[in-house]
């Protein structure tokens, strides 16, 4: 009976493999490489102990282990404790982000299009395409782990032995395979592919901030989060093996129940149905705004509350920032305290930038979801009616906009919320909130980008995702890996002032303001003029 329900599963997951010949290879390289790339740059950036002991310094306090997690082995922070302190959460998340696209994709996705019901229809098991779904994705991020364990190892740094290497790997692989099983479940109970990468990046997100309230107050938080988990590893450290035991058996026990629930639903069925619309709708939703802001609201909201949340979070530390400064006295020559600020207040650029660039997630999605409609073929039927193409595009980005301002409105709410209570005699909004709104032109752009790669090159509007990767990337770690100034000034968020502690300079935000616009036009008349299929 069991053998009947994964037949051909072999033979499924070798068609998957092929359809993903671009993207399994792009993946592979981007993180592997990312991975050595850091490995050797901390070698030669940190050559020596005293260096290393001054850079740990800056990893103990508060809004730091929030970002990057608990640092271990700090008191001899070898090169080894050093990449798993500073790396390890951050590339986890980054398979975590794999995963849940590449399953989401094999599952609901190819379930809507219609693919797995033709697969059905053919000598195969009822189990075999969600089966075949995760043997592959789990089998890439096995593969993944064993090329960045062993890498690391024949790097032969200082501080990174072999069992620590493979530690590395395998917390990093661990953390894509729970997030394999968990993105499995949530197909099984949301009805659209859309509904499956929300709830896995509600689920990531939330992990992330459990994790970072635990680390910074309360460890025992931790560990209801599987980030937690692995980063209790203490790779390079203690190397642990039974958080990586536990992840994994989790994500065994998540497996069997997505494979059930798989097999007691119907196809095209999710058991988190969606409510039955009104039987007719308002002048408003009629629109092409409306329906576009009606078809994003669930999203927009669960991300409202999302980067509040996360704005919080780090609002809830700053109240210690201050007193952490005063007792080290590296952190002083290393911040260069500037005249008038305090150190905390010297902070808020760092965090600012980070909640930015999280928050242009989801300025992206909203108008990304037009090329998405675009290759359903939705958008067809409205442009059948009596609604231009560039009311259409235009919907879309108005909305992008509006969420542009409202989800940096909620960071700098969230961090001052927070930060009012926990310092001494509060903190002024209006400086947080002209802080984050700084980075309005810098969205803008990322905004530009996507109307332009939607006008002009719709197949290839996944590239911003690599661009505002790569702009965390250098943002996040250029200070860190000290990299040439040149790469920071690709991204538009390297040419945002660094308010409260710079002068406001409205010249490159408004060159950055004027780039935008010239991209919104471009894209708008290759919207105009090309064909709507995709």
């Amino acid at each position: 009976m069991a053998r009947h329900l994964y037949k051909n599963t072999g033979l499924l997951a070798r068609l998957l493999v092929r359809r993903d010949r671009i993207r399994i290879p792009v993946w592979l390289l981007s993180l592997a490489i990312l991975t050595f790339a850091v490995a050797i740059s901390f070698k030669g950036l940190y050559a020596t102990q005293q260096d290393r002991q001054a850079i740990a310094e800056t990893m103990k306090n508060p809004a730091m282990t929030a970002m990057v997690g608990k640092g271990y082995g700090l008191e001899n922070y070898t090169t080894g404790a050093m990449m798993a302190h500073q790396m390890l959460l951050f590339t986890a998340v980054a398979f975590a982000i794999m995963s849940i696209l590449l399953i989401t994709r094999h599952t609901r996705a190819d379930e809507e299009d219609g693919r797995i019901e033709m697969i059905r229809s053919l000598p195969t098991g009822r189990l075999s395409t969600l089966h075949a779904a995760i043997v592959v994705v789990c089998g890439i991020n096995v593969l993944l782990a064993l090329v960045i364990g062993l890498g690391l190892s024949v790097l032969n740094i200082a501080g990174m032995d072999m069992e620590g290497s493979l530690l590395y790997g395998a917390a990093l692989g661990a953390t894509g395979i729970f997030f394999v099983a968990l993105t499995a479940v949530f197909a099984q109970l949301s009805e659209s592919s859309r509904g499956t990468i929300g709830l896995s990046f509600a689920a990531l997100g939330l992990a992330y901030l459990i994790r970072a309230i635990g680390d910074v107050g309360n460890e025992t938080l931790s560990w209801f989060s599987p980030l937690g988990w692995v980063l209790n590893a203490q790779v390079y450290v203690n190397n642990y093996w039974w958080p990586i035991i536990l992840t994994v058996g989790s994500a065994f026990i998540l497996v069997i129940l997505a494979l059930y629930l798989n097999a007691i639903r119907d196809l095209e069925s999710g058991f988190l149905p969606s409510k039955p619309g009104k039987q007719h709708a308002s002048v408003f939703l009629q629109s092409p705004l409306g329906l576009t802001l009606r078809l994003q609201r669930t999203a927009l909201i669960a991300w409202a509350i999302g980067v509040y949340v996360l704005g919080a979070s780090y609002g809830s530390v700053l109240g210690d920032l201050e007193s952490f400064f005063e007792d080290i006295d590296v952190m002083e020559d290393l911040l260069a305290p500037v005249e008038g600020f305090s150190l905390t207040e010297q902070s808020i650029p760092m965090l600012m930038s980070i909640m930015a660039m999280i928050s242009t997630i989801p300025v992206m999605m909203a108008m990304l979801r037009l090329v998405g409609e675009e290759r359903n073929n939705r958008t067809e039927h409205l442009l059948s009616r009596a609604v231009s193409r560039s009311r259409l595009m235009g919907s879309s980005f108005i909305v992008s906009i509006v969420v542009s301002f409202v989800m940096l409105s909620l960071t700098a709410i969230g961090l001052w919320s927070a930060g009012i209570v926990v310092i001494e005699g509060g903190i002024s909004f209006g400086m947080l909130y002209g802080a984050a709104m700084v980075y309005l032109p810098a969205m803008w752009i990322m905004v530009g980008v996507a109307v332009l790669l939607i006008g002009i090159a719709p197949k290839a509007t996944s590239l911003i995702w690599v661009y505002l990767l790569y702009s965390f990337v250098v943002v996040y770690l250029g200070g860190l890996l000290r990299f040439p100034e040149w790469m920071g000034n690709l991204s538009p968020y390297g040419y945002v002032p660094q308010l409260p502690v710079e002068d406001m300079d409205f010249m490159p935000l408004t060159i950055l303001a004027v780039i935008a616009v010239v991209l919104v036009v471009a894209g708008f008349i290759g919207y105009l003029k090309r064909d709507t299929s995709t």
